[in-house]
């Protein structure tokens, strides 16, 4: 299949791309794993193409002051490695392993699928889950946004057109917590349906709980049902049971979504539930 014809920059500065950016008609080229499909297409939206992949010190990764700092040009498979440590690259490591194949992994970025917003992508759920802090760098400055707060709908986000995201900020996790990851992934490159948890577990008892839910929605989901329940309890059969339960009883979580499609997404969404959540007991 042919492109339509586009112009393309390669930026060497943030201030040279923010300048592209400017007029709100520029794409961003990282990775490319998703805007290079669009491109394809002929899409007439990316007909300028700002290439950051020279831009230096967008390549962060960092621990600092409570936060891992990821750049927007760290590669997903980074996360494959032990470059971070603890209970959040023990999740970091598990997911990954998720993210399409080794070729996508090679060349993809993290903030690339934050900017992306497909519905059922990992990493934006993990970071809704996590609760990160996401950085972009405009013409009128820097702002700071919540993952939740970012996510705006399938394929939207917060972002203004004129806008660089140049930085995730994802909470170190403290002692005693333990992760989970499961999906359910058939023919595509996307889940069906997935869960990841972060648990804190102190004296025998879970004292926080995180649990976030991939594909049921339009935007990353955090089960807080599900986290109510757990916290307090003992990290029994029982408090696993219906947690998940929780997680699944979940609205419509897509326009036109027929009854019978809303049941079997609400038993996946519970055995993927179960199945992090057992995962995290394993660890512990």
């Amino acid at each position: 299949m042919k492109t339509a014809a586009f112009e393309y920059l390669a930026a060497s500065s943030v201030d040279e791309v923010l300048a592209e950016l400017a007029d709100g008609e520029a794409s961003v080229l990282a990775g490319g794993q998703s805007l290079v499909l669009d491109v394809t297409k002929q899409d007439a939206a990316h007909r300028r193409v700002v290439d950051i992949n020279r831009v230096a010190g967008l390549d962060t990764l960092v621990e600092e002051d409570g936060s891992l700092r990821v750049g927007a040009l760290v590669r997903h498979r980074t996360f494959e490695s032990e470059a971070v440590g603890g209970a959040l690259g023990d999740l970091l490591r598990v997911v990954v392993r998720h993210i399409g194949h080794p070729p996508i992994r090679a060349r993809g970025t993290m903030l690339g699928s934050f900017a992306y917003a497909h519905p059922a992508a990992e990493w934006p759920a993990m970071a809704v889950t996590l609760g990160a802090r996401l950085v972009l760098a405009g013409s009128q400055g820097s702002r700071t946004v919540s993952a939740e707060s970012f996510f705006t709908g399938p394929y939207t986000t917060a972002r203004r057109p004129d806008e660089l995201l140049i930085e995730a900020r994802l909470p170190t996790l403290p002692a005693g917590t333990y992760t989970g990851y499961a999906e359910d992934r058939r023919t595509s490159i996307y889940p069906q349906a997935a869960a990841m948890a972060a648990i804190t577990v102190t004296g025998g008892l879970i004292t926080a709980a995180r649990i976030g839910l991939v594909n049921a929605g339009p935007c990353p989901v955090r089960a807080r049902a599900a986290e109510n329940i757990l916290v307090g309890s003992t990290f029994c059969d029982a408090a696993i049971l219906a947690a998940a339960d929780a997680a699944a009883m979940m609205d419509a979580p897509f326009p036109g979504c027929a009854e019978a499609d809303l049941k079997a997404r609400q038993r996946a969404v519970r055995l993927q539930t179960r199945r992090a959540l057992s995962q995290v007991r394993e660890r512990m």
